[in-house]
């Protein structure tokens, strides 16, 4: 079962639907124009994956263990297992099953070749391969209870027509994050929502769709 709350949800069976899946959310940061490949989104899990393989022979830098307090609530200190970097994100390595992902694979060159397939109808049929009383796995089944951009526009950003000069979400976020300081978008009065939302509008020319998912859906969008 794959999926919780407002995103997709089913049971996924069969390998080629499960190579589907797995590479769609790999590459989610490329269908939304973030990053001009899988590889370039810096939060991905993808950057756990056949390391050595892919020419990545250092251990990531971990941040001292005396240090991880600045960024854990209260008194609490990560699961024993779990490693931080440096930046101060949890390593990927600490919460996926690497070797599981990459048995799915089973080769780098097959994953490369996941990574960078475009999205169609042959890749549709080859999982009909499983046998499966189940739909093939496309990336407007699994965007569908997202409205964050249109299939054309993320099939466009998969044939790498994105615009990566534009702002993004994460640096949209990051804008607004450095607005409310500390504290949470959760929390602040519906009026402080509306002026942020006003300033990035008169400052930035982005869309309220956008303005929207920074704001964690508190925007009051006019449709």
């Amino acid at each position: 079962m794959l999926g919780e709350k407002h995103f997709f949800i089913c049971e996924i069976d069969g390998l080629y639907h499960r190579l589907a899946m797995i590479s769609y959310i790999l590459r989610n940061a490329l269908h939304h124009g973030v990053s001009a490949t899988p590889f370039g989104y810096r939060y991905s899990s993808i950057s756990a994956l056949f390391r050595e393989d892919l020419g990545y022979f250092d251990e990531p830098e971990l941040m001292p263990k005396k240090s991880q307090y600045l960024y854990l609530p209260g008194n609490d200190s990560l699961p024993e297992g779990y490693k931080m970097g440096a930046s101060g994100l949890i390593l990927p390595q600490s919460v996926i099953d690497v070797s599981d992902v990459e048995h799915q694979f089973s080769t780098a060159r097959t994953f490369l070749y996941y990574m960078n397939r475009l999205s169609g109808e042959a890749w549709e049929k080859e999982q009909l391969q499983d046998a499966v009383n189940m739909p093939p796995v496309t990336i407007e089944q699994i965007e569908s209870s997202i409205k964050c951009q249109d299939l054309k526009t993320m099939l466009g950003n998969e044939h790498g027509r994105a615009n990566y000069n534009a702002m993004n979400d994460i640096r949209l976020c990051g804008i607004v994050d450095k607005m409310l300081g500390e504290s949470s978008v959760y929390e602040i009065p519906q009026g402080e929502i509306e002026r942020v939302a006003r300033y990035i509008y008169n400052s930035y020319r982005v869309s309220q769709d956008q303005i929207n998912r920074c704001l964690a859906g508190r925007l009051l969008v006019d449709r």
